[in-house]
């Protein structure tokens, strides 16, 4: 190895992209599938619980345990092979069985999930398949008189899959056992590596399949509330086009709606996103099949088209939807709120035009008070310089005529000593 420092993550990441390999299935064989999701979304699951659940089983059959912390473990129960995964939202169990019983889709395979174990699992389920694998027929209108007696004829679709390696079958229906039914026919030759491909795809198209459709559950519970919502947002903004009484109120409102419809978006966000990807895995997992058509019947991909398609529309159409009513509703709080702010500034300048003449009035009032403070202030003034001057008079001046002298200069000192008084106190 070169002198230089790892990564700490170098190696996990390496690892990563070679987790979770195909199983390797001899032909004929059989397989039960089962995905097991906690009842509430992916922030609520406990890992642990599912690794536990993993290692009870293990414990069944005296198999031994994961590494810890492990997310995928394949390994042998009895004669059987066991594969499980841990994904986001769900954790999946696998067991292979080699050879077909007589009874098509016979549910012994999956009664090696015990019942007290099974009930006692970290969550509901999700989905389960029942897989039989056979050798391609050398007739393969043997094939067809099986597809009729083994699955629903309106939904199944069939197909030629990896170059004609095999024809994979599903009608996508829960049968009586509570199980859906998956048929695959493989030719001579094929690898059993190609064969676990191929059953592992269809795993895990059923798996990403069903819990895409979670989406569409979580429209249509939204559809009733959303339509609230929408005619009261409608009613909000049909009053703006009229003459708004009560603005502030109307606001109010309108910020309650946008508030509410941000709570559901955050809400519904985590599920529609979900969706979103586990949509793409399903496209994703039929377009490596490199699907061709069996005797007209329909294709996976048209089957997904008919069936499947529509839902997701749905998803996005509903997703669309609340984002739209969202900005609605923020334009409209908008446009109200610059309303609001219109009438209030116009209030403001009402308000401060009385506040001018009020203070116009009390200028007035000031200057009146002010030319009868100098009457005021001049005849006290002019009894003191009286009293001061009086020794000083010239003969023959009596007290009247000494007032009357002194009372020009006097009311000229007061009248001149107020207004230098009034121009240093008052504003340029």
């Amino acid at each position: 190895m070169p002198p230089i420092e790892e990564h700490p993550l170098r190696f996990q990441l390496t690892n990563e992209l070679h987790a979770r390999p195909f199983p390797s299935l001899d032909v004929p064989c059989r397989a039960a599938f089962l995905a097991v999701k906690r009842p509430r979304d992916a922030a609520s699951r406990d890992r642990e619980a599912d690794r536990g659940h993993l290692v009870a089983l293990l414990d069944r059959y005296g198999a031994p345990h994961p590494q810890p912390g492990a997310t995928h473990y394949s390994g042998i129960i009895g004669r059987h092979l066991l594969k499980w995964e841990s994904h986001t939202e769900f954790v999946s169990y696998t067991i292979f069985e080699e050879g077909n019983a007589e009874a098509p889709f016979h549910a012994r395979t999956f009664s090696l999930f015990p019942d007290e174990w099974l009930s006692a699992a970290p969550g509901v389920r999700m989905t389960s398949a029942l897989i039989r694998v056979e050798p391609m027929p050398a007739d393969e209108t043997v094939i067809g008189r099986k597809l009729g007696e083994w699955f629903v004829p309106e939904s199944l679709a069939v197909s030629r899959v990896v170059d004609d390696a095999a024809i994979m079958a599903s009608d996508f229906r829960i049968d009586a056992t509570g199980h859906v039914r998956m048929a695959v026919f493989v030719r001579d030759g094929i690898g059993p590596r190609r064969t676990g491909r191929i059953v592992q795809r269809l795993c895990e198209i059923e798996t990403y399949k069903t819990m895409s459709m979670l989406g569409l559950a979580r429209a249509r519970g939204l559809a009733d509330r959303m339509a609230q919502m929408d005619r009261r947002l409608t009613g909000l903004m049909s009053e703006m086009t009229g003459e708004v009484t009560r603005p502030d109120e109307t606001l109010k409102e309108l910020l309650d709606v946008s508030a509410e419809l941000e709570k559901v978006i955050a809400e519904a966000s985590f599920r529609f996103g979900a969706t979103a990807a586990y949509e793409a895995l399903v496209n994703q997992r039929i377009e490596v099949m490199r699907e061709e058509r069996v005797d007209g019947r329909q294709t996976f991909t048209e089957f997904m088209m008919r069936r499947f398609d529509p839902a997701m529309r749905t998803v996005k159409s509903t997703e669309r939807r609340l984002h739209a009513m969202a900005e609605r509703a923020s334009r409209a709080g908008n446009l109200l709120r610059t309303r609001v702010d219109v009438e209030r500034s116009a209030q403001n300048r009402d308000l401060l035009e009385s506040m001018n003449r009020r203070a116009d009035l009390q200028l007035r009032l000031q200057k009146t008070v002010e030319g009868l403070s100098v009457v005021a202030i001049s005849y006290y003034a002019l009894n003191l310089v009286r009293y001061l001057a009086y020794p000083f008079a010239p003969n023959g001046w009596g007290e009247g005529v000494l007032t009357a002298a002194l009372v020009p200069p006097v009311v000229l000192v007061v009248w001149l000593t107020i207004r230098s008084i009034r121009r240093k106190v008052e504003p340029e």
